[in-house]
């Protein structure tokens, strides 16, 4: 949430930096004149108490005197009226108020590339030598449903499309990673938290996914109950309505949760693999700042998600997204993308973002600054990584042209000795 009383301060620049997001001039105008509707009204509202506290006081000199009140007492009762249905229209400008700057996306941080669209990201960094292949790459797919580890049909008949069972070492691929990513982060100083997978629609408005993206979840027990999109969003609301000490921050947290999207706005795209499913599983961090601490806290946190990548020998770059391509949240974000050989180019496979106090405005968390005023936190998030997309590399990366799949070594002591995937130890009860 953005702070309402800055934007009434520096309209124009709220206007120049939010239409770089696509946020029209009007959007801002009607939030200013709506604060001024609502400041005449409450104002309008405090003559009338003035008003009021005068006939009451009529009404008790009257009463001592043994004179008639009525008079004072139909003005007091016109004027209670009167406040009642300011009152009313008060309650309906904050309703519309806060719709509208709830609305409104986070400010992009100087330096963030302009545009509306994802073209002119700014790449920061490459990283880690292209595998050269001496026959034709498989696709990810390819390679697991041969293998028997991925089955899309089955899940396709039990769910729908869009929903995967992995198999046999298939299984034990994926939860090596996310294992590994855990060990990796707890040891760069992050507590693993195993959080709630349901949350309610106040927890979903805190991070942002609410109002305005609810047809991009999946909701549950009518509209208050939401199976998460993301760790990022129990992660985040833990500290909701606190004040956290100052000498705990900076605080960073990790988690390992299944994520559950629609893919609304997908539809057609990445329609065969991993890329883009309905549920995966991803490994998230969560930090929360002082706001001097927060942006040597994304370099940080995104050289924690790049070191999951550089150990497992993949190849990626960072590229930093435009003003337009960045969450709804975020005033800036890392996006690191990985070497897909099939495809021959660069996928996402974690985004690490900034968003200053946009969050915590929200949910009101806050730490005591060194004059003891209440400041609200810097919270911070990322993946690290999206442990479908990173199966879907190791596939791809360590393909053998027999079809089998060298496991990365720093994955082997997850795997009791097993170096290799092959069609022959791949699924047990299919031998």
């Amino acid at each position: 949430m953005l702070d309402l009383k800055q934007i009434r301060q520096q309209p124009d620049w709220f206007k120049e930096k939010l239409a770089t997001r696509g946020v029209d001039a009007a959007d801002i105008d009607a939030v200013l004149a709506l604060d001024v509707k609502r400041r005449e009204l409450l104002q309008q509202t405090e003559n009338l108490k003035a008003e009021r506290n005068t006939a009451s006081k009529q009404i008790g000199e009257a009463k001592r005197n043994h004179e008639s009140a009525d008079e004072a007492i139909a003005k007091m009762q016109a004027v209670g009226a009167q406040i009642k249905e300011l009152d009313e229209q008060v309650n309906a400008v904050d309703t519309e108020l806060h719709d509208r700057l709830a609305h409104l996306p986070n400010i992009p941080h100087e330096g963030v590339p302009v545009s509306l669209t994802e073209d002119g990201a700014e790449e920061m960094r490459r990283v880690g030598a292209i595998k050269e292949f001496d026959f034709t790459p498989k696709n990810h797919w390819e390679i697991g449903e041969e293998l028997g580890i991925l089955d899309f049909d089955r899940a396709a008949k039990v769910s729908g499309a869009r929903f995967v069972y992995y198999v046999g070492l298939g299984a034990q691929l994926e939860r090596a990673i996310y294992n590994f990513m855990l060990d990796e982060h707890m040891k760069e100083g992050y507590t693993e938290v195993l959080p709630p997978y349901i949350v309610n629609a106040h927890s979903m408005y805190g991070t942002g996914q609410f109002p305005k993206f609810k047809e991009d979840v999946y909701q549950v027990n009518g509209e208050n109950m939401t199976l998460i999109p993301t760790a990022e969003v129990p992660l985040t609301n833990y500290f909701g309505n606190e004040v956290i000490p100052a000498e705990e921050l900076p605080i960073r947290v990790t988690a390992l949760s299944p994520s559950f999207r629609s893919e609304a706005g997908a539809a057609g795209r990445d329609t065969r693999g991993l890329i883009r499913m309905h549920q995966f599983n991803k490994v998230e961090m969560v930090k929360y700042t002082k706001p001097e601490q927060s942006w040597e806290e994304l370099e940080m946190m995104t050289q924690n998600a790049e070191n999951i990548l550089q150990k497992l020998g993949l190849s990626y770059h960072v590229i930093k997204l435009t003003s337009g391509d960045m969450s709804f949240t975020a005033s800036e974000t890392h996006d690191l993308e990985v070497w897909m050989p099939a495809q021959a180019k660069y996928r996402e496979i974690s985004s690490c973002s900034n968003c200053l106090d946009f969050q915590a405005r929200r949910l009101h968390t806050q730490y005591r600054d060194e004059n003891g005023k209440l400041q609200y936190v810097h919270t911070l998030n990322g993946s690290g990584l999206a442990v479908g997309r990173t199966v879907a590399a190791i596939l791809e990366n360590y393909q053998n042209e027999d079809g089998s799949v060298t496991i990365p070594e720093v994955l082997v002591p997850y795997f009791h000795g097993i170096t290799k995937i092959t069609k022959e130890n791949a699924v047990p009860f299919r031998k």
